[in-house]
């Protein structure tokens, strides 16, 4: 256990100053590599910008456009369409398989060996970003009462580019709550790029990205990571990358699911261009970072992998990188190997895709262009969690809107995490298994739609499941149900109360408490900026765990 005073002093700044965070802290993770000096011999120029600036397609399905629309669709539940609405879908394990992917590690390992790397410690005693005073509670329904907040700077708080999604932080990483020696304490938080323009689109009138008159948001950039310091109250961006060998047989990388598939040099009429990835939901597991592609099943990466491409902190000086190359933090248009130069669209930090767990289940011949679902068949990986109160699990599970259609208001599936560890790190083809599936409750109204549907984020703790339930601009509603024996057939049995929670809710996270004493927190977090209504705000906030189990009676 830490020492009280300190976590007493520690709590109270986080409250007053927005720096939030109960119970965090780091494991020893890769140490800073030594830089290498200037290669003797100047490797050939590659990949000229713009004749090639992009990956080749990374042979993943593509999401829906507007994937999580709340506001899609004009009818009024499945029942209005004549789809029985009185049980729940049955919820089949076997649905939620999942294999592991194209073998990453070699790929990996030239980039290891490429650039240098630095350690989560040292990343979050440089984190560059302070946390903002969050000022008055506007945002949140009477039935809770917010115990921490954390508000972000500025532009992350107004940014129409980067919008937050998923939460995860040490109580999942690690059950002691400790990580390495640092009273960093973390809480990573992911979020997508919305703005979602694509590359050079001259079809479409859309000039090249690289030209001056560019804004820096042209390129589709994916998803990025951010970890809060807690005794700081700092925090810093991490860019997520895809690996992959360039046009001249070297070793590159590209964000997540970048639009331009294999368009060279622009994306023209016809190209198979590609649709940015959600990240609606994110778990940090020992070292490996889980977050949810919702077409495809996880992306995984590994916290000892996080490339950093401005090791002596001075943005102005190119750094030279241990293959002999430089790398450019200015340059906010440019990503991976370009001309013998390193770029991360000005990101310090990328952290590449080491593993794939994609889902082996055939798709419903169903469309999913307006967020519907289906009783079976491959089920949307719309969110993810942990669940630490038994044998540690992964939750996972489905976001729908029944207004446009579809058989199903969503599922959710439980995984082994040892099943999921073993896969991650076994040859392509290593699968793991649910052991535990249900469909969500229906039958049940809020306002003229169906209450159990746009479920943005879901979670079990000690045996029940709650769910974060979105309503556009509006507070959102945490939602509670249990298994139970109906007519012989177990399902999920929902909780008759409602508890408002805030604009925008999103994803789940629970800080158990087992490691430094404290009360275990609820957290979530919002993602709508002020932009999108008058009483929206972005904020990463708890609630206390023990009032959230007796509110729901």
């Amino acid at each position: 256990m830490r020492n009280p005073s300190r976590r007493t002093r520690l709590v109270a700044c986080a409250v007053a100053a927005g720096a939030m965070l109960s119970g965090l802290v780091p494991t020893v993770a890769a140490s800073a590599a030594p830089t290498a000096g200037p290669a003797s011999v100047v490797p050939a120029v590659d990949d000229p910008v713009p004749d090639h600036e992009g990956m080749p397609d990374d042979g993943f399905d593509d999401e829906p456009e507007g994937e999580q629309d709340d506001l899609a669709g004009t009818a009024t539940g499945l029942a209005s369409r004549g789809v029985a609405a009185a049980a729940p879908v049955p919820g089949r394990a076997a649905d939620f398989r999942l294999a592991n992917g194209t073998d990453l590690s070699g790929l990996v390992t030239k980039l290891d060996a490429g650039l240098p790397k630095q350690g989560l410690t040292e990343l979050l005693d440089q984190a560059n970003r302070p946390a903002a005073d969050c000022g008055t509670a506007g945002i949140y329904g009477p039935d809770l009462t917010v115990s921490h907040r954390v508000c972000w700077k500025s532009d992350d708080a107004t940014s129409s580019e980067w919008v937050p999604q998923a939460i995860s932080g040490v109580s999942d990483a690690q059950e002691d709550e400790d990580w390495g020696t640092s009273n960093a304490e973390p809480v990573a938080v992911g979020g997508y790029d919305a703005v979602n323009p694509g590359r050079s689109d001259y079809a479409a009138g859309r000039d090249d990205c690289l030209e001056s008159s560019a804004s820096d948001a042209c390129n589709e950039k994916g998803i990025r990571v951010t970890f809060f310091n807690q005794a700081t109250g700092m925090y810093r961006h991490v860019l997520l990358v895809w690996p992959y060998m360039n046009s001249m047989d070297h070793i590159s990388f590209d964000a997540l699911h970048a639009r331009e598939g294999r368009c060279n040099p622009v994306v023209v009429t016809g190209c198979a261009a590609q649709n940015g990835i959600h990240a609606g939901g994110m778990v940090w597991y020992g070292n490996y970072l889980y977050v949810a592609d919702t077409a495809n099943g996880m992306r995984v990466f590994d916290l000892r992998k996080i490339m950093d491409l401005n090791p002596d902190n001075d943005a102005a000086v190119n750094d030279p990188t241990p293959d002999g190359l430089v790398s450019d933090v200015q340059d906010k248009k440019r990503i991976g190997r370009q001309s013998n130069v390193w770029y991360g669209y000005g990101y310090r930090y990328v952290m590449p895709q080491v593993a794939t767990l994609k889902f082996t289940t055939a798709k419903s011949s169903g469309t999913t262009s307006g967020n519907q679902c289906y009783a079976t068949g491959r089920p949307k990986a719309s969110y993810i969690s942990l669940d630490r109160t038994g044998t540690d699990h992964m939750i996972l599970g489905e976001y729908c809107n029944t207004k446009n259609g579809g058989s199903s208001p969503g599922r959710v599936g439980a995984y082994p995490m040892s099943a999921l560890t073993a896969a991650v790190e076994g040859a392509t083809g290593t699968a793991a298994s649910a052991d535990e599936a249900y469909g969500l409750p229906t039958g049940v109204k809020f306002g003229d739609e169906d209450l159990w549907h746009k479920v943005q984020g879901a979670m079990r703790y000690e045996g029940k499941w709650y769910f974060h339930r979105s309503n556009a601009y509006d507070n959102g509603r945490l939602l509670q149900a249990t298994p139970g024996t109906v007519d012989g057939t177990t399902q999920l049995v929902g909780n008759a109360k409602t508890l408002q929670t805030s604009f925008g809710p999103e994803d789940l996270y629970l800080a158990h408490g087992r490691g430094d004493g404290f009360a275990p927190q609820l957290w979530s977090l919002s993602e709508h900026a002020p932009s999108k209504c008058g009483a929206c705000k972005r904020e990463v906030y708890s609630y206390n765990m023990s009032e959230v189990i007796s509110d729901f009676g």
